[in-house]
């Protein structure tokens, strides 16, 4: 979707003016000016969000209120199923037109600034062509995850047959909204042992959690607790973006927190929990009572046997100052990774423009070699170590120098990263009577509940039962599903329960490609590849029997977020469909229809010219859980 459409005609009218206290009252108008054909849609229905005399209120700035109106095409230009994104002079905005109702929202996902009009638009929402997330287009309100923030909506109404939108300077240029939250109405010392809602863990899980129950309306205490020393950030880029600050991957800030009476307690470890006396027990001697508990810690680096265990600059990667000092630390100097998963090899590639050498560790000869190929790694100068595991980390003066592997080899190491796996962070829970399973996840109910009365969980730690394999119990370590766990403990704590209605959604950067991938593929039969792979331009399908249960891209965006719209929709794709099928690029150049699907969601007018793609292939599968892993020559993974 987009550009593909004719281009918009000049402006023609352009005012700008200042609210009036007697204009003040066209605030209670729908974002479109008039009645919604979605109006009977929930504000979130995607998840089952909210209650059901939610409103949708527009957003309230606090600065000088100004706005824009301008008239930004004929009625006609649009027609039904289309969107173009539109300069007002202060901002762009997306112009959607669905139904024979124009509506207006912001053009940017505010996730990673996704352009919206690349996306895919459904039944009353548009989905990121990036990573997934959806947004109502009468709302603006975020309906799925990866992301926090909603979009800004603006009035769209018509006269003399010209589209004129009317929105506010401010929210133009901010591209998102923070939905309304209440404020804790209790009267609460900070040094109180006792919460209504106490959450460990600040990832996106307990963030989520925390947020949604404000916008739910809960007035009463929540803390979060969390190991971290910074208020929640965005830890997929600490392997993507070495540099990056605390600040700069800041989630929201202490005063966000503060703002909206999320007391967030850091540097604060969880040891032991009671849940007979519903109470949680810190590393210093902390103790907190709670009425409701959310465990949302995550993972932790799989252990590593080996000699040399206190040498220097050796690092797992769990904090921005890990991910600083690598950076820094690799400056023309010879660095090694071990363990070939997406983030050790997303610190590679992220290396080879600073180290003077870069070795990896893995039982892989080349990791991906079938999605990625061997001459993307070769070009970028990555050696590879296949089958070896550490057996010594050499220091000189305590400082890491040479990192020693059982074949023998002795590589020179000035900076080690290791990612060789995770495990789930529930030690402290061994003793506490909630149930894990023999690795050490925790389970729990479609609500999110344990086993525990009043304790929930969720996120990396959590196998929980997935509707589309007949709520069979998966572990699925996606930062957009800890978004939707969080949410869902939220509601499940307000007896709002929903079911789970998202598709797992992940994605890498590596060497200047992205690779997406949406769905579940565990147990997968068959992997048919249209594309070409020598070009990195493909599209692979991970087939069960005869259904597609996943699919992956790299360059051929929103195709990935195409399939999750279907799968999210509780359709199916079979197998047969895939050899019937076309695709498009985001910039309009190749159009992707399924057959056993209808129009607008597959289809689109005045698609550029068709052309079948280069190839079909299938590569033999291995075991795969949430992620592509392909058996290469030499049949090792």
């Amino acid at each position: 979707m987009g550009g593909c459409f004719s281009k918009p005609k000049p402006v023609e009218v352009k005012v700008e003016l200042s609210l009036l206290d007697k204009e003040k009252e066209m605030d209670g108008l729908s974002p479109n000016g008039k009645a919604s054909p979605f109006a009977d849609c929930r504000p979130n229905g995607a998840l089952g969000h909210g209650s059901d005399d939610d409103s949708t209120p527009l957003a309230l700035y606090h600065k000088p209120r100004e706005y824009v109106e301008v008239s930004v095409c004929h009625v006609k230009d649009l027609e039904n199923e289309q969107m173009r994104e539109v300069d007002l002079g202060s901002g762009r905005a997306l112009l959607i037109k669905q139904r024979g109702e124009f509506s207006a929202i912001g053009h940017k996902c505010p996730h990673y600034g996704a352009p919206l009009v690349k996306g895919v638009l459904s039944k009353g929402h548009v989905r990121c062509p990036w990573h997934g997330a959806c947004f109502n287009i009468a709302t603006g309100d975020i309906e799925d995850f990866p992301g926090l923030d909603s979009l800004p909506t603006f009035q769209v109404r018509v006269e003399k047959d010209k589209v004129i939108i009317r929105a506010n300077k401010q929210a133009l240029q901010s591209q998102r909204r923070s939905k309304a939250m209440a404020r804790c109405s209790a009267v609460i010392n900070s040094s109180t042992g006792f919460s209504h809602v106490l959450i460990i863990g600040s990832g996106p899980a307990g963030l989520v959690c925390a947020e949604t129950l404000r916008q739910e309306g809960f007035t009463d205490r929540i803390v979060m607790c969390t190991m971290d020393r910074h208020p929640p950030y965005d830890r997929p880029k600490l392997s993507k973006s070495l540099e990056s600050t605390a600040e700069q991957l800041r989630l929201r800030s202490a005063d966000f927190l503060r703002d909206h009476d999320i007391e967030l307690i850091t540097e604060k470890e969880a040891v032991l929990v009671d849940v007979k006396s519903r109470s949680v027990t810190f590393g210093d001697g902390l103790k907190m009572d709670y009425r409701k508990l959310f465990i949302a810690t995550g993972s932790s680096p799989k252990p590593m046997s080996y000699k040399g265990q206190d040498v220097r600059n050796v690092f797992h990667l769990c904090t921005p100052e890990d991910a600083n000092s690598i950076a820094q630390l690799s400056n023309n100097k010879n660095a090694v990774i071990v363990g070939t998963s997406f983030v050790g090899m997303e610190v590679a590639a992220a290396l080879t423009d600073k180290a003077h050498s870069v070795s990896v560790i893995g039982i892989e000869s080349v990791p991906f070699k079938q999605a990625l190929g061997e001459k993307l790694f070769e070009a970028n100068r990555v050696k590879f170590y296949m089958m070896s595991e550490v057996s010594e980390m050499v220091g000189h003066h305590g400082q890491l120098k040479e990192v020693v592997l059982n074949s023998g080899k002795v590589l020179r190491a000035d900076v080690c990263v290791i990612r060789a796996g995770s495990v789930p962070a529930t030690g402290f829970l061994k003793q506490s009577g909630i149930n894990m399973d023999s690795k050490g996840f925790i389970t729990v109910n479609k609500m999110m509940q344990t086993s525990a009365d009043g304790v929930f969980a969720g996120g990396d730690a959590v196998t929980f039962p997935f509707p589309p394999r007949n709520n069979k119990k998966v572990n699925i370590p996606h930062w957009q599903m800890a978004h939707v766990h969080g949410r869902m403990a939220a509601l499940s704590m307000m007896d709002r329960a929903a079911d789970i209605k998202t598709v797992p959604f992940f994605w890498s950067a590596m060497f200047g490609k992205t690779l997406r991938y949406a769905g579940y593929g565990d147990g997968f039969d068959d992997v048919i590849i249209q594309g070409d792979l020598d070009e990195l331009r493909f599209v692979a399908f991970y087939t069960r029997s005869e259904e597609v249960v996943a699919v992956a891209s790299m360059n051929y965006d929103p195709i990935v977020s195409r399939v999750a719209e279907v799968l999210g929709s509780g359709k199916t794709i079979k197998k047969r469909d895939v050899d019937s099928m076309d695709m498009e690029t985001s910039d309009g150049s190749r159009n992707q229809r399924f057959t056993v699907y209808e129009p607008p969601l597959w289809t689109q007018k005045n698609v550029c010219s068709l052309r079948r793609l280069k190839m079909r292939t299938s590569v033999r599968p291995t075991e795969a859980t949430g992620v592509i892993r392909f058996i290469n020559a030499s049949g090792h993974r």
